[in-house]
């Protein structure tokens, strides 16, 4: 295999026709789509099919080996020819060799003569080593390779092989039959000039052909009325020859799934074999018949004398036979077998035939003496051995004298030429185109006829409408004067009728007027009863109405009720789980507030530290001095820690606002989330949640900025102590006054003095040299910080209860009105 196979998919052997049932070809089909046939001798590729672009999918072989069904990856569906494909597919074998050895005699005896067969080369047999073997080759004469070249079929096959196979076996292979025959024909296959023949469509001799004919199979009767208009488009006699149905009839049946083999064989069959038969058209071929009765006479003279007492002729004894070409005594297997015979003898065969079939049966025909019982035998199966008549047809062939024999009346054997079929004109011309025009000419005349009496009868069909119709309207007009008279009667007597009976309908007036008056009365008071009850049932109906009205809505009021109770203990939950979730928050929130007091005390403390040093080197200097830093120092760190005060007090304020308008827009966001579909509360909390980590983490980013900034302003403090504490140790003695400060000293004071504030207790707890300077600064500080701090966190208090009241009066469920 190629090396582009890597998976094998089906494997399938091809059959062949002259491997014995060996099977030697076998084909594969690999993963890329392709089935290649290979031969397991050889191991030759010998073809395949398929390709990568249309890949096969799976694959069957027909059971003889001509056709090959493959359905591909598309879905369609391909059917190869293997015929078509490859020439080495059900090729014959080739010729047999015939070699005869001759050895010495006194080595062998004269038994020691051998002949071997051999298929392609000469085989020879083992040499004894103590004897010297002389080989001749047997060869034949120029008319023998003549011979040879005339018994050579198309097929590869011999003919006298064939013919010594066929007498060895009696019939040939069943499987083979139909490629011997179209071999022994030689048939041309001519599919152009077949088609011509069909496309002329179906000849009018033949167009009623199932109702002389009629047969069950649909498709059988179409394929035989397809081919015997082929024949009658092929020579105008086969349209008017009415044995050709039962002539061709068997081989139709025979190759009915191939009408162009079908065709062909009757063709040929009517060229070779029906020679002369048209002669003496239309009546019998008296020619072939006379053959038939010579024949019969040398050899059965008594059984032609009986025929000739019961006054049977060979129209009656030769002719069925012949025009049903025994189709009508044989069975398909006698009739298969005869004919494997016909085809491989000379035309004169089937003459042969109805003279063997008569001396075969002549014990019955001789016991036979009513014309009747004659024409029954000749129709119909006898109890007669096929293989018995041909026998004696082989026997009749040979011991038949040359001047009474067949074969000298008649021509060989000629195949159909290729490429177009050959003219058959072996018939009277005249007569045909006679019984055509002849033919036409009563068409016409029946046509005609069958116009005018269609138009007579169309005359006399409205001769007796018409006739009809007046007959009719007579009728009607004595019925209507009767039925006048009778009515008049009728009317007089009916009238005596009413005026007897309108005075006992006057009577009978006032007395249903009476009655009318008291059924009126009673009707009147029975509808008054009637409205009464009426009105009395609806108003139990209303009342019923009512107190179902008034049970319902105290269930409503109650289920109502219900709802509101759990609404309100719902609300409580969450009012609890909302304070409990504040107080949570407020307590990390005042962690982290004392944490960062804390710290800031941490720092102030240091700060005051740095300031006490800063004071012990200012002491140094001046009292006035002193004083006036004091001063300066008390009113910047008051203006300071105003500002800062109201620097947080704003702040605040400001995210009190904020957290309080986002308070707002959530409860108002999630009231109507909530009344849209309750449903997506989930999505909407995990919305919130979102919101609220990236509302903190914008909180501790900005506390982080805070932290920063206040790291800058305590770095800036600390280097301002440091500088003025330089600058009082080298200037300590000389005296400063207000208006020497400078303006940024002075913002850089005023911005921390609520850090020097804080120091400045620290300092003092830790520090007691300086307590009795700072007591009085440092308490007033301790004060104000208290009282600020107290009022913020009571601002703030104040503002969480507003903002709770505020949600709690929003989420609070409207009150049902109760009607």
């Amino acid at each position: 295999m190629p090396p582009k196979v890597r998976a094998v998919r089906h494997l399938e052997f091809l059959p062949d026709s002259f491997d014995a049932g060996s099977n030697q070809v076998l084909g594969v089909l690999s993963q890329d789509g392709i089935m290649r046939f290979v031969n397991i001798q050889t191991c030759k590729l010998l073809f395949e099919i398929g390709s990568v672009e249309e890949g096969i999918s799976s694959s069957v072989i027909s059971p003889h080996g001509r056709y090959i069904a493959s359905i591909m990856e598309n879905g369609s569906l391909n059917i190869y020819s293997v015929q078509a494909l490859t020439q080495e597919i059900n090729k014959p074998p080739p010729p047999l060799v015939k070699v005869v050895e001759d050895l010495p005699n006194n080595t062998l005896g004269s038994r020691a003569l051998k002949m071997k067969m051999g298929s392609g080369r000469v085989q020879r047999p083992a040499r004894p080593k103590d004897s010297k073997i002389q080989t001749r080759i047997l060869k034949q004469d120029l008319m023998g390779n003549l011979e040879n070249k005339e018994n050579e079929l198309s097929e590869g096959l011999n003919k006298k092989r064939l013919q010594i196979l066929l007498k060895g076996y009696g019939e040939y292979p069943t499987k083979y039959r139909m490629f011997i025959w179209r071999s022994l024909l030689q048939l041309p296959e001519n599919h152009t000039a077949f088609s011509s023949l069909v496309d002329k469509g179906t000849h009018v001799a033949y167009l009623n052909l199932q109702k002389k004919y009629p047969i069950k199979s649909r498709k059988l009767l179409r394929v035989l009325q397809r081919t015997l208009s082929a024949l009658a488009h092929w020579s105008a006699i086969f349209g008017d020859t009415p044995y050709l149905p039962l002539l061709a009839f068997p081989f139709v049946k025979l190759f009915q799934n191939n009408q162009l083999i079908c065709f062909e064989v009757v063709a040929t069959l009517i060229i070779n074999w029906c020679q002369h038969w048209f002669e003496y058209f239309p009546n019998p071929p008296i020619n072939i018949l006379s053959m038939i009765e010579n024949v019969l006479a040398f050899h059965d003279k008594e059984l032609l004398q009986h025929f000739m007492d019961r006054n049977v002729t060979s129209q009656l004894y030769a002719w069925p036979l012949l025009e049903t070409v025994f189709s009508e005594v044989l069975t398909r297997e006698e009739w298969l077998r005869l004919f494997d015979n016909v085809f491989s003898n000379h035309p004169s065969f089937l003459l042969m035939t109805v003279v063997a079939y008569n001396t075969c049966s002549r014990a019955p025909l001789l016991n036979s003496t009513l014309k009747d019982d004659f024409e029954y035998f000749f129709h119909h199966r006898n109890n007669l051995d096929i293989n018995v008549v041909i026998r004696e047809v082989y026997h009749l062939m040979e011991t038949t004298p040359a001047d009474i024999h067949p074969s000298s009346m008649l021509d060989a054997f000629v195949a159909l030429t290729k490429g177009q079929y050959p003219i058959f004109n072996q018939y009277p011309k005249f007569i045909v185109d006679y019984q055509t025009q002849e033919r036409e000419r009563i068409r016409n005349d029946e046509l005609d006829f069958l116009r005018e009496r269609q138009t007579v009868e169309n005359l006399q069909a409205e001769v007796d409408e018409q006739r009809a119709e007046d007959e009719a309207w007579y009728q009607k007009q004595e019925l209507l004067r009767r039925a006048e008279e009778t009515r008049r009667e009728m009317l007089l007597q009916e009238e005596e009728k009413m005026a007897q009976q309108r005075h006992r309908l006057a009577a009978v007036k006032r007395e249903l007027k009476m009655k009318e008056i008291r059924l009126q009365d009673a009707a009147r008071r029975r509808f008054l009863k009637l409205q009464q009850d009426q009105r009395e049932m609806e108003l139990r109906r209303l009342e019923d109405e009512i107190e179902r009205k008034v049970q319902m809505r105290d269930q409503e009021i109650a289920a109502t009720a219900r709802d509101l109770e759990m609404r309100q203990l719902e609300l409580e939950s969450e009012k609890r789980l909302y304070e409990k979730d504040l107080s949570r928050s407020q307590d990390s929130v005042a962690k982290e507030i004392r944490e960062d007091a804390d710290a800031h005390r941490q720092k102030v403390a240091l700060e005051e530290h740095m300031f006490q040093k800063l004071l012990e080197a200012s002491q140094m200097g001046s009292r006035r001095t002193q004083k006036v830093i004091e001063d300066n120092l008390a009113k910047a760190e008051q203006a300071c820690l105003n500002a800062d005060w109201k620097l947080q007090a704003l702040h605040k304020q400001k995210y009190d606002d904020l957290q309080r308008s986002e308070g707002y827009q959530e409860v108002a966001t999630l009231l109507r989330k909530n009344r849209r579909k309750e449903m997506q509360v989930l999505n909407a909390m995990v919305e919130e949640e979102a919101k609220k980590w990236k509302e903190a983490e914008e909180k501790e980013s900005h506390l982080q900025s805070e932290r920063r900034a206040s790291a800058h302003s305590d770095a800036c403090r600390k280097w301002f102590l440091q500088q003025e504490t330089d600058a009082a140790l080298e200037h300590g003695e000389e005296p400063v006054s207000e208006v020497q400060v400078p303006w940024l000293q002075r913002e850089h004071m005023a911005s921390s003095d609520l850090s020097q504030t804080s120091q400045l207790n620290d300092i003092s707890e830790t520090d007691p040299t300086t307590q009795s300077t700072l007591t009085t600064f440092s308490s007033r500080k301790a004060t104000e910080w208290g009282h600020t701090e107290h009022d913020l966190l009571k601002r703030v208090r104040s503002l969480r209860q507003r903002l709770t009241a505020q949600a709690r009066s929003r989420c609070q469920p409207p009150q049902l009105l109760v009607t």
